[in-house]
Parts: C-alpha cells; sequence; structure tokens
C-alpha cells in the first residue's frame, strides 16, 4: 500500500501562485494530480508517468506544470495565475502501472492522498 501526502495549500490572490507537493512512501510509475470544488465532481488536473510523459486538463493548460522528484517518490505541482475556479480540495494519486500519455481520469489510480484546500480569492 502506497502512501501519499500532499503539502502545499493554502489561500492565494487571484493571479497569484502556489505549488503543491505530494511525498509518495514508495515508487509508483504514474502520478497525478486531481481536484474537487465544491458541489461539483473531482476532475482530473494534471498527470505524469515516469520518463516524463506527462497531460494535463484543458482548463489548466499553459497555467500549471506538473513535475517530479524521482528520488525523493515527490510530485509536485506548480499552479500561476490562479483563478477563483482553481480553488477546491487539490488530492495527489498515483498508480504502480505505466500509462503513456498518464490518465487524468480518477478511475485508473489505485492511492490516493487526503487532499490539500486550495482557496483564491478574487
Amino acid at each position: 500500500q502506497v502512501q501519499l501526502v500532499e503539502s502545499g495549500g493554502g489561500s492565494v490572490q487571484h493571479g497569484g501562485s502556489l505549488r503543491l507537493s505530494c511525498a509518495a512512501s514508495a515508487y509508483t510509475k504514474t502520478m497525478a494530480w486531481f481536484r474537487q470544488a465544491p458541489g461539483k465532481e473531482r476532475e482530473g488536473v494534471a498527470a505524469i508517468a515516469k520518463g516524463g510523459s506527462t497531460q494535463y486538463a484543458d482548463v489548466v493548460k499553459g497555467r500549471c506544470t506538473i513535475s517530479q522528484d524521482n528520488g525523493k517518490n515527490t510530485l509536485f505541482l506548480q499552479m500561476n495565475s490562479l483563478e477563483t475556479g482553481d480553488a477546491g480540495m487539490y488530492y495527489c494519486a498515483a498508480d504502480d502501472s505505466r500509462c503513456i500519455p498518464p490518465p487524468i481520469g480518477q478511475g485508473w489510480y489505485h492511492y490516493w492522498g487526503q487532499g490539500a484546500q486550495v482557496a483564491v480569492s478574487s
């Protein structure tokens, strides 16, 4: 069982930046970020597979960058030009299988973190 722990959430003004981190307890081949706003379905934000292949949701393309520190099994999400619509609980997800391109559909992932809250004020 892989444990995932998110950090870096917080409150930021519209147009600001935030960097989320996710520490995994073991090596995984595909990792992703999801988010869920109050009253909405959880949606995929970005995903990355070992080797560097990435995929982004259209709503964050050009504003977010997913990356990982392979040596530390840590996943990052750099978010820039944040909008109020970006607010919500951000979840880290991971899976032992590698898929190219890495999926941003939540059904693929077996391991989930507890989430980190992101608030964006206008």
